[in-house]
């Protein structure tokens, strides 16, 4: 394999090359270690790198599948978690240099599902304070850089590192996880690919959190098909999260290749496209025509449901007062140490009513019932994953009223998800003519992960967008870390050119 072919292998990939004996694990976790230790310095994806830990699982992998022990498609393939994950023997700081000393015993149970299956920890990437903000910032850790653009660029969060790691071809899959959209956003302006699973699907034990009500877990990876792989892993029942007691497992693998002839799509043409960006606009709308060449019926709808949805997310006090009865402790003792864009959405979780909040629960679950009714006769909704594409650090960070406008303008179509209880699965659909990426958003019904990754594996099937990359020849130039002092470089720990163009003419 080439150089490139490593730098942006999928899982999938790996897999064949691993099994028919052109690709070794050792030698896959070297090389990206190697480009981690390069370009990482630049990009601030991960907050820390347990190379020692890597190399030791990478040669047990090996050995175990010489030996004629095959766990699996993920066997011998790294990976990256974002720092809410808990690792056995590694700090869990969600974001925040207060929980420097927070050491977990054990692994979330979603680590433990990957270890399971073969797949190998890099380490731990960036994140934005305790997991709240929809744009990417951190002032304490360093806001990871979107490595499309040479000029620091937001990457979206709060799932930032794992999407910069993924879009850098540092890693081909990194764990986030999405309360109002913390994968789909990131991934919509970092180009790559992110399931946004639903509550149940995936045990949330051992993860650090932000709202226990809509928190969800899901991969960020370079493909749907990888995604798939890895959400195939990850379902399953664990006592310690009720919310997945009782819930039966989904074959994905089964119907992803089975193309989208005869379902039911819809552009859902109100809330969704409220002040969206023109270039966006395009590159979305393009996508209907894609699919009914391919035998799908789309068509549009109204959904009443999504407006109400989208007022409940707007006002915040579901996340708020969980956040905040989470995290009272570091509001009372630490306040001026806690970044100030998330003290400032914390505090005022501390004014909520409890009417008020359980109000909000109870509308929430009245939605979510209606929704999947209205949604009986579509198999999935086509939107904009996020309105606008990422815009410069500086712009979005002036002041905290431009970070809370800009904050509300990337979550306005991913929120709406979270308090519907939709799945949903944003997908690389163009570039603006800046080349900043464009994610089309696949909605679906509850549970019904198996139907957004169809649709969204025969979409880039028909498609290559999600095979073009970031040039990085700005980030591989520099001859050390960056200077800016908020990107701080990786924690050791252990030992102390663009693709093909797409099949279809760009729409963006």
């Amino acid at each position: 394999m080439t150089e490139t072919d490593l730098n942006y292998i999928t899982i999938a990939a790996a897999a064949d090359g691993i099994r028919a004996g052109q690709l070794s694990p050792v030698e896959l976790t070297e090389h990206l270690l190697a480009r981690i230790e390069s370009l990482d310095p630049q990009l601030n994806g991960f907050r820390l790198v347990c190379r020692d830990r890597a190399l030791e699982d990478a040669r047990a992998a090996e050995t175990a599948l010489r030996a004629g022990q095959d766990l699996g498609p993920l066997q011998g393939i790294p990976y990256a978690a974002k720092d809410i994950f808990n690792v056995r023997g590694l700090p869990t700081t969600a974001g925040c240099s207060l929980l420097a000393s927070n050491i977990p015993e054990e692994d979330a149970y979603v680590v433990q599902r990957l270890a399971q299956g073969g797949m190998i920890l890099m380490g731990k990437t960036n994140t934005v304070q305790f997991a709240y903000g929809g744009v990417g910032i951190n002032h304490d850790h360093g806001t990871p850089h979107n490595p499309w653009r040479p000029e620091h660029y937001i990457p979206g969060g709060s799932s930032s590192g794992s999407a910069v790691a993924v879009a850098a071809g540092l890693v081909p899959m990194a764990l986030g996880s999405d309360t109002g959209g913390s994968v789909r956003i990131p991934a919509s302006l970092c180009g790559v690919t992110g399931l946004k699973t639903t509550v149940g699907r995936i045990s949330r034990t051992g993860i650090y959190p932000l709202s226990w009500t809509l928190d969800s877990v899901g991969p960020l990876t370079r493909s749907v098909e990888d995604a798939a792989l890895v959400y195939q892993c990850l379902q399953e029942r664990d006592y310690g999260d009720v919310t997945t007691w009782g819930m039966p497992t989904c074959d994905v693998l089964k119907g992803l290749k089975d193309g989208v002839r005869g379902l039911r799509l819809a552009f859902h043409e109100s809330v969704f496209w409220e002040n969206v960006h023109p270039e966006v606009e395009k590159a979305v709308q393009a996508c209907g025509p894609v699919f009914e060449d391919l035998g799908a019926h789309v068509q549009s709808v109204q959904l009443p449901e999504v407006t109400e949805a989208r007022e409940i997310a707007s006002a915040g006090l579901i996340i708020a007062a969980e956040a905040y009865n989470i995290n009272r402790k570091w509001l009372k003792t630490h306040f001026n140490q806690i970044d100030p864009v998330v003290a400032f959405r914390l505090v005022k979780g501390k004014e909520i009513k409890a009417s008020d909040y359980l109000q909000s629960i109870q509308a929430c679950q009245r939605l979510q019932a209606k929704m999947n009714h209205s949604l009986r006769d579509v198999d999935a909704l086509l939107v904009p994953a996020t309105v606008i594409p990422a815009l410069p650090v500086v712009e979005v960070d002036a002041d905290m009223e431009m970070y809370r406008q800009w904050n509300m303008a990337y979550l306005q179509n991913t929120s709406v998800g979270n308090i519907l209880k939709l799945c949903g699965l944003s997908v690389p659909c163009g570039l603006t003519r800046e080349g900043l990426p464009i994610g089309l958003m696949i909605y679906g019904k509850s549970f019904h992960e198996d139907m957004v990754l169809r649709v969204g594996y025969a979409y880039q099937q028909a498609t290559s967008w999600h095979k073009r990359l970031p040039d990085l020849a700005w980030a591989g130039l520099a001859d050390g870390p960056s200077s800016n002092p908020t990107r701080p470089s990786p924690s050791p720990v252990g030992d102390g050119e663009p693709q093909p163009g797409p099949e279809r003419e760009p729409t963006g």
